[in-house]
C-alpha cells in the first residue's frame, strides 16, 4: 500500500496552512513530521486521514484518487497528544473496542488483544481501568488500540508530549520496535529534533506549511538543504554568525579573523552565514587551528550531566551545551571555540554550501 499527497494546499480563513506539499508514504515505513507549532504537521495528518479535504491537489491511495472520501472508508488509526481511552472500560475492552465494531470473532479478538498487549507490555494491566494506570500505560493503551485495528496507516500526533521525561524516554526507545513489528505506514509528528533522531526512519521537515526537505533522518540532520532546515532540526536553537572568505582568510562579524581551513578551504571568496549547533561549541582547546570568539556569559543552566551556557557576543546570542557541570558567573568572559571542520556554511540565499563530514 502507498499513500500520496500530490501538490496539496490547504487554506483556512484565507491563510495557507499547507503550501503545495507532495509526499509518498510506503507500507512498512516511518515518516517523522518535524517542525514547530503551527508548521502544518497536524494539517498534513488530517489530510492523510481524510478528516479534511485539500483546497487544491489530490490524495491518492495505491494510485487511486480518494480526495474527499469519508474518513470511515479509510484504513486509518490516529493517536493524539491527549491520550483518549474509555474510562469505564478495562484496558482489555479499550483495546478490543475497534475489533468489536468490526464484528470480529471472540477468538480473533482474544488473539489480537493479547498480541498487542504483549507488544506494548500491558499484559499485567488488562483488567484495570485507565484511571488505575500511569500516564505512560494509558498512552500505551491508546497506541495498542490503534495497532489492533489493523489499519494500513497509523498517525501519531505528538503522542508523548504530555508524558513526563522518564515515560517519554521509555516509550521513545520502544516505539521503533513496535513500528517495525506492525508493518503499517506510520507518520509521527513531533516538535523535538532529538525525538526524530531517536525514531529514525524518514524526516519531513516542516515550516509554515511547507515541506522544506524530505529524506532519511540522519541525512536531513547532517546535510540540511537550507539554513531554515538546520534551524528546525536544532535544539537548542542553531547558532549563527556572519563571515566573509577573502584571500585564504575568514573574517567573521565582530572582528575575528582566522585561516580559511576546514569547511572554508574549498569555498570561493565571498560572504556567507555560518551555523553551528550548541554541542559544537567548546570553551577550552589547545588546537591553534580552531576559531575563538570572546563572549560574555548571560546565564548558565545546569541539568546534571550537561550545562547550557547562554552567551552574548555583540548582537549575537549563542547557546553552548557542555558536558559536565560548569559554574560560570553571569558577566564572565570566555572564549567560545569552533572547529572549522565542524561548521555549516550557507550562501547569500541561505542554501547549504559546506557541512561537516560524517564521523
Amino acid at each position: 500500500m502507498s499513500v500520496s499527497l500530490e501538490n496539496v494546499t490547504r487554506v483556512l480563513d484565507g491563510v495557507p496552512a499547507i503550501r503545495n506539499v507532495s509526499l509518498t508514504l510506503e507500507r512498512g515505513t516511518l515518516s517523522v513530521l518535524l517542525g514547530p507549532t503551527l508548521s502544518g504537521k497536524t494539517s498534513i495528518m488530517r489530510l492523510l486521514a481524510g478528516l479534511d479535504k485539500p483546497t487544491t491537489g489530490r490524495v491518492l491511495v495505491d494510485g487511486k484518487d480518494v480526495t474527499g472520501a469519508d474518513v470511515r472508508t479509510r484504513s486509518v488509526a490516529m493517536v493524539y497528544q491527549q491520550f483518549i481511552n474509555y474510562p469505564s472500560l478495562t484496558v482489555y475492552e479499550n483495546i478490543a473496542s475497534p475489533l468489536r465494531v468490526q464484528r470480529k470473532s471472540r477468538a480473533e479478538i482474544e488473539q489480537r488483544v493479547q498480541e498487542a498487549a504483549k507488544l506494548l507490555k500491558l499484559e499485567p494491566y488488562l483488567q484495570r481501568t485507565p484511571l488505575q494506570l500511569s500516564g505512560g500505560q494509558q498512552q500505551r493503551t491508546a497506541i495498542a488500540r490503534a495497532l489492533v485495528k489493523g489499519a494500513d496507516l497509523v498517525l501519531l500526533d505528538e503522542p508523548l508530549a504530555n508524558l513526563d521525561y522518564k515515560l517519554r524516554e521509555e516509550l521513545r526507545t520502544e516505539l521503533p520496535k513496535i513500528f517495525e513489528a506492525s508493518g503499517a505506514i506510520f507518520v509521527y509528528a513531533t516538535t523535538e529534533p532529538s525525538e526524530a533522531l531517536l525514531l529514525g526512519g524518514r524526516t519531513i521537515c516542516m515550516w509554515e506549511g511547507q515541506a522544506l526537505q524530505v529524506g532519511p533522518t540522519p541525512q536531513v540532520y547532517r546535510k540540511p538543504d537550507t539554513m531554515r532546515v538546520a534551524q528546525v532540526f536544532s535544539d537548542p536553537p542553531l547558532n549563527i554568525v556572519g563571515a566573509e572568505k577573502k584571500a585564504g582568510t575568514v573574517h567573521y562579524s565582530g572582528g575575528v579573523t582566522a585561516p580559511a581551513t576546514g569547511v572554508f578551504a574549498s569555498l570561493s571568496d565571498g560572504a556567507y552565514r555560518v551555523g553551528f549547533r550548541a554541542h559544537q561549541i567548546e570553551v577550552k582547546s589547545a588546537d591553534p587551528e580552531r576559531h575563538a570568539f570572546q563572549a560574555t556569559v548571560a546565564v548558565t543552566e545546569i541539568t546534571g550531566s550537561e550545562s547550557f551556557v547562554h552567551l552574548k557576543r555583540g548582537d549575537d546570542y549563542w547557546v553552548a551545551v557542555l558536558h559536565g557541570i560548569h559554574e560560570f558567573e553571569p558577566g564572565q568572559t570566555l572564549d567560545a571555540i569552533l572547529d572549522p571542520a565542524n561548521l555549516f556554511v550557507f550562501d547569500a540565499a541561505d542554501r547549504l554550501v559546506a557541512a561537516p563530514k560524517p564521523i
